[in-house]
């Protein structure tokens, strides 16, 4: 059994990333993944648990987080008929086939791997928000037929190979085939369900070696960090959802797209050993 002080600041830093993460998500919109995997990240390997699959445990608990915020995502936009369950029902097969291909990727590569992919696509994502437009368009409609049936897998298995939920490439995609935005951010909620509840249960039977496994880990998703961050995001999130209201939030996006790009340089820089 872990000793009392090896607990308190692992449990101190995880309420912290989770209040953030909250704020975060109800001010700007992206999803909790984005900021929960760095900060597991860095959080755990301050503590000592820097192994070859330390990246694998941040993947699998950010995922699991995301299964009860999107859910509880999903339900709350779906009272306001804001989820497009036609674009669920079409993309929901590929998108769950790329998640369980990502969690198989994802578990048999070393945390190194990882961490210069998850800084690449965040570079992307950081772009996207800081310089994307609105009025970008790829199509008039969401796709169906064979590119429905190439990009829905992508985003399921991009997804987890960063350990995000369905608004970091969902919403974007949504936007350039003319969903619009509110629509886009409601049906990007399910988008996580669909890739989180298949990639958990992978995760969950993936043994990690014990110095990249935190307390209290089982599989490769971290109990305490599930846990510690659910109960903060919950009430953090509806503070930065009044705030958004409060204040203009496209500024602040433009902040965090800056934020983020250096977050991912850093982890670029780490996966090369620099």
């Amino acid at each position: 059994m872990p000793e009392f002080a090896e607990i308190w600041p692992m449990a101190l830093m995880l309420l912290v990333i989770g209040g953030f993460a909250g704020v975060l998500a109800g001010l700007l919109g992206v999803g909790g993944g984005i900021v929960l995997v760095p900060a597991f990240f860095y959080a755990f390997s301050g503590l000592g648990y820097d192994g070859p699959q330390l990246m694998q445990v941040c993947l699998a608990t950010s995922l699991a987080t995301i299964i009860v915020t999107s859910v509880r995502s999903v339900l709350s936009h779906n009272k306001k008929g804001a989820v497009d369950w036609d674009i669920l029902r079409g993309w929901w097969i590929g998108i769950a086939i790329g998640a369980v291909l990502g969690m198989m990727v994802a578990s048999s590569l070393r945390s190194t791997t990882l961490q210069g992919i998850f800084g690449c696509l965040a570079i992307v994502i950081g772009l996207y928000m800081g310089f994307g437009r609105s009025e970008w368009r790829l199509g008039q409609a969401m796709p169906t037929g064979l590119l429905r049936a190439i990009l829905s897998p992508v985003v399921g298995f991009l997804s987890v190979l960063m350990g995000i939920g369905g608004g970091s490439f969902g919403v974007p995609l949504m936007s350039l085939f003319n969903t619009p935005i509110h629509r886009a951010v409601a049906t990007a909620a399910g988008f996580g369900v669909i890739i989180a509840v298949p990639s958990v249960a992978g995760f969950l039977l993936v043994e990690i070696d014990p110095a990249s496994r935190p307390p209290f880990t089982l599989g490769a998703v971290n109990l305490p960090a599930f846990f510690l961050v659910i109960s903060m995001t919950l009430l953090t999130t509806p503070l930065g959802v009044k705030l958004a209201h409060a204040m203009d939030p496209k500024p602040l996006k433009r902040v965090f797209a800056v934020f983020l790009t250096l977050v991912a340089l850093n982890m670029l820089r780490k996966a090369l050993g620099w």
